[in-house]
C-alpha cells in the first residue's frame, strides 16, 4: 500500500508474524531504474519473507527494473494489476491494464526472464463495464500462458471513472464465489484473495473453502495484534508475543533509526493501531500521534506511553 507498507511498517509487521508474506510499497519501474534506489528497494533481513510489488506497463522496463531488484534479494515479484488510482491510470498500469491482458502477459514474460524468484499478479476482477465471470479467466489463462503461477485477485471490479481510489475499496460489491470458482476452473495455479477481509477467522473460513491464500491490507495497518498476531497458526504454528513484546522489540530498531538521524514519527505512525480495542489505545495513539513528530521526540516518549497503556489495563482489570 503506497505511503503505508515502508521498511519500517514491515519490521514492525514482521515482530507479529514469522510467516506472512509481507508486500512492499507499490514502486514503479521507472522509479527504480533512475530513482534512488536503496531507498526504493532496501529493507532489514528481518523482514523476510518479503515481495517486491511493481507497478509498470513496458516490459523491457519491468525486465530492467526486476534485474535490478536481484541485488536485494526478494522473495517474491508482483506486479500490480489491481491499483485504481488516477496517477497509475495516467501512466497506464495498475488496474487499467485489465483491458490488456495481451500486455500483461509480455511484461510478465519479461520479467520472469529476469528473475530468479517467482513472479506473481494481484489483480481486479475486471474494470468499469467488463463483466468479470468473462473477463477474469481470460485475463487468468493469458497471463499464466506467459508463466505466471501465483495470482492475488482483489474480489471486486474497479471503476476507472466515477471512483476514487477510497470507494473503490469499499462500494464495489465483493464477488468471493467468483474467486472461488477461478480456483476451481485453475486447479493447478495458486489463488489468493483480497477484499474486505478483516480478521483471522475470516480468512481461515476463505482458505477451508478451497483458496491458497488470503491478503489483508488495511485492516492488518489499522488494527496489526488482531490480524497479524496469532496469524501463524494458520501455517499450525504457536508463535503469538503480546503488543507489549512487540513494542518492547521494536526499541532497538527505533533507537538505531534516531541515532542514524532519523525521526521518531516516521516509524510509530505505523504503531498508532497497535493496542485497537483494548484498554489504553486511546491514549498510546494520542502520545504517539501528539508528541513522535515533535523535535527530539525519542524512547522516552515511547515508554511514557506503554507505561501509561499498562496503567490503563491495570485499572481496567
Amino acid at each position: 500500500m503506497m505511503d503505508w507498507t515502508d521498511r519500517h511498517c514491515r519490521y514492525f509487521h514482521r515482530l507479529m508474524t514469522r510467516r506472512a508474506m509481507l508486500y512492499t510499497e507499490m514502486v514503479t519501474a521507472p522509479a527504480v531504474i533512475h530513482g534512488p534506489r536503496d531507498r526504493l528497494l532496501g529493507f532489514s533481513p528481518e523482514e523476510h519473507p518479503v515481495a517486491l510489488q511493481l507497478g509498470g506497463s513496458d516490459p523491457a522496463e519491468l525486465a530492467q527494473a526486476v534485474r535490478i531488484a536481484r541485488d536485494w534479494n526478494y522473495d517474491e515479484i508482483n506486479l500490480n494489476v489491481g491499483c485504481p488510482s488516477d496517477r497509475v491510470q495516467s501512466g497506464c498500469f495498475g488496474a487499467v491494464l485489465m483491458e490488456r491482458p495481451g500486455l500483461v502477459a509480455d511484461c510478465v514474460a519479461a520479467m520472469i526472464a529476469e528473475s530468479p524468484v517467482p513472479v506473481t499478479v494481484k489483480c481486479r476482477i475486471g474494470v468499469d463495464e467488463q463483466v468479470p465471470e468473462q473477463v477474469l479467466p481470460a485475463f487468468i489463462e493469458t497471463v499464466a500462458s506467459a508463466g505466471v503461477r501465483h495470482f492475488v485477485i482483489h474480489a471486486r471490479k474497479a471503476w476507472l471513472q466515477g471512483l476514487s481510489p477510497k470507494e473503490n475499496r469499499e462500494i464495489p460489491p465483493l464477488d468471493y464465489p467468483l474467486v472461488m470458482a477461478m480456483k476451481r476452473a485453475f486447479p493447478h495455479l495458486t489463488i489468493c484473495i483480497n477484499g474486505g477481509i478483516t480478521s483471522l477467522g475470516q480468512a481461515r473460513a476463505l482458505l477451508d473453502q478451497g483458496l491458497d491464500g488470503v491478503m489483508v491490507g488495511r485492516a492488518a495497518y489499522h488494527d496489526p495484534a488482531s490480524v497479524l498476531i496469532g496469524a501463524d497458526a494458520l501455517w499450525g504454528e504457536a508463535f503469538a508475543p503480546s503488543p507489549f513484546e512487540v513494542v518492547h522489540q521494536m526499541v532497538p530498531y527505533i533507537a538505531r533509526h534516531l541515532e542514524s538521524g532519523g525521526r521518531l514519527h516516521q516509524i510509530t505512525r505505523h504503531m498508532l493501531g497497535l493496542f485497537t480495542g483494548r484498554p489504553g489505545a486511546r491514549s498510546w495513539r494520542r502520545a504517539l500521534s501528539e508528541g513522535a513528530s515533535r523535535p527530539g521526540a525519542g524512547l522516552a516518549l515511547i515508554e511514557s506511553a506503554l507505561a501509561e497503556v499498562q496503567a490503563t489495563g491495570t485499572a481496567a482489570a
